[in-house]
């Protein structure tokens, strides 16, 4: 028997039923399928982590066929270009120097004393291929005994003198700078009695060549001053650095510096896609991973000499690519999230401070960003460690995602160990919220047989990869963009601070 009450009663639970099936695709889209995640990860570090590519070190033909494949998975991906270049699509320069210690000679005077001092006792660095500087008594150049500060209080009158300082660990390489941006002809650091030379790198040191400064450095021991200054002049100069009204001296020293280096300019390249937003006044937020490792790290005759960096970044690298993909493939996002992979990150964050100077939006329109750096270490449903902790506005949102993910956050003490040695650092400095999320940091049970018998050596090869915490760190990280892409979960002020 049909009525009108029966008929809409009907109706009512075939629109129920129909309503449904149309949500049960999207509930079963919604979770994750895990071993596919993991297959595509462990294809991409295969290939970035193989010895064709010869541990991609930036200036080389492994380093430029990691951009190229980094260039043809962007477009796989379906990226766009996020340089704002219509010349480079996806390449932003990044312009390098290194030079490499060749050698040195010091030579000290005072009245009839000379010291050419021994190698074991003294040496000098410089940047150019030679370097010489030249003071004291009649060169019409001062040696001024800074002690241990900066030579700031003499302001210009440091300008063309050379610097003599008492070494100050971690403050030396900031005194320095401030010396050298007074314009000091060279500087000589001065090591306590019984502390040994440090290494002269053998392999040279790469800097942004926007940053080079022409510089000229020595260090020597006490030993060394004492020959030529005697006990007890050395003796009364540092005592006088130690009182509270010390001002620089100028000191009856004739020192001649000589220094020579291998020196190579070479140009490699951040590379720079974009998801574009349907409201990209909103801001942006910046996913990125260094692309960069060692090269060849092993000694000549060495069985295997590549450093590959499977888990340091490999895995980064891969886990940002499927991270984009998901994005792409995902409903639309309302703010323009940019994938960034940074070079020469291994040589000290290069790769970032240049995208920090020339980055495609203003910094202050980037609300967030996530650095993908070592996420191939730890087993799934391990703890996460939260770099960043305690810096950003991100906090109650990661805090908040961990848990729902039913993991923990891992040791923070860490996790703050790392913040000044990853690329979201450098953002941090220029107040862009930037945090890392990786197992790799959330244990030190877990990482430090890691970092004593593979870190940086040809051991870290794709085979000993553990992509569950690989995956598990992918979801946090991509349900993290998701949600701060999202205005109404993370609006624009939140970026301003806790």
């Amino acid at each position: 028997m049909s009525t009108p009450r029966v008929r809409l009663l009907v109706t009512l639970l075939a629109s129920l039923l129909l309503a449904a099936c149309a949500r049960t695709p999207v509930e079963r889209a919604a979770v994750p399928d895990r071993a596919g995640i993991a297959e595509r990860l462990r294809a991409d570090i295969a290939v970035l982590s193989s010895d064709e590519f010869d541990g991609r070190k930036p200036g080389t033909p492994g380093g430029e066929k990691t951009l190229a494949y980094l260039e043809q998975r962007f477009g796989e991906v379906g990226l766009v270009s996020g340089t704002g270049d219509p010349g480079s699509y996806w390449r932003s320069p990044v312009d390098l120097v290194s030079a490499r210690p060749l050698a040195s000679k010091l030579t000290l005077a005072r009245g009839r004393k000379v010291l050419v001092v021994p190698e074991n006792e003294g040496f000098a660095v410089t940047r150019r291929r030679r370097a010489l500087a030249a003071g004291g008594p009649g060169t019409g150049v001062p040696v001024v005994f800074v002690g241990h500060g900066d030579g700031s209080v003499l302001g210009a009158a440091m300008a063309g003198a050379v610097a003599v300082m008492l070494a100050d660990p971690g403050r030396d390489a900031a005194r320095r700078d401030a010396l050298f941006a007074q314009r000091a002809t060279a500087v000589v650091t001065v090591l306590p009695e019984g502390t040994p030379l440090p290494a002269v790198g053998t392999a040279g040191r790469t800097e942004l060549a926007s940053e080079e400064r022409d510089t000229l450095g020595a260090a020597i021991t006490e030993g060394a001053l004492v020959k030529v200054l005697g006990a007890g002049e050395w003796k009364r100069l540092k005592a006088r650095a130690d009182e509270a009204d010390f001002t620089p001296i100028e000191i009856q020293l004739a020192v001649s510096i000589e220094a020579s280096a291998e020196r190579r300019e070479f140009a490699s390249a951040n590379l720079l896609g974009m998801i574009p937003g349907t409201d990209p006044a909103a801001g942006a937020v910046l996913l990125m991973a260094h692309w960069d490792h060692l090269g060849e790290c092993a000694p000549p005759g060495a069985p295997d000499r590549i450093c590959n960096g499977a888990v340091d970044n490999a895995s980064g690298l891969a886990v940002m690519l499927e991270v984009a993909r998901r994005l792409k493939a995902g409903p639309p996002l309302k703010r323009d999230v940019y994938v960034l992979a940074t070079s020469a990150e291994e040589a000290g964050l290069l790769g970032a401070r240049a995208f920090v100077k020339a980055p495609p939006v203003s910094l202050d329109r980037i609300v967030a960003a996530f650095n993908l750096d070592m996420l191939a270490l730890a087993p799934a449903g391990s703890p996460v460690g939260f770099i960043g902790e305690g810096h950003t506005p991100l906090d109650p949102l990661v805090r908040a995602e961990v848990a729902r993910s039913g993991r923990s956050i891992g040791d923070p003490a860490l996790a703050e160990s790392f913040l000044r040695r990853q690329d979201g650092w450098v953002l941090l400095e220029k107040g862009v919220p930037a945090v890392l999320l990786s197992n790799a940091f959330g244990s030190r049970a877990l990482l430090e047989p890691f970092l004593a018998d593979t870190y940086h050596r040809p051991s870290d090869e794709a085979a000993g990869v553990e992509l569950g915490g690989a995956v598990d760190d992918l979801l946090l990280n991509e349900a993290l963009v998701r949600a701060v892409a999202d205005p109404a979960r993370y609006p624009a002020g939140a970026a301003k601070g806790p």
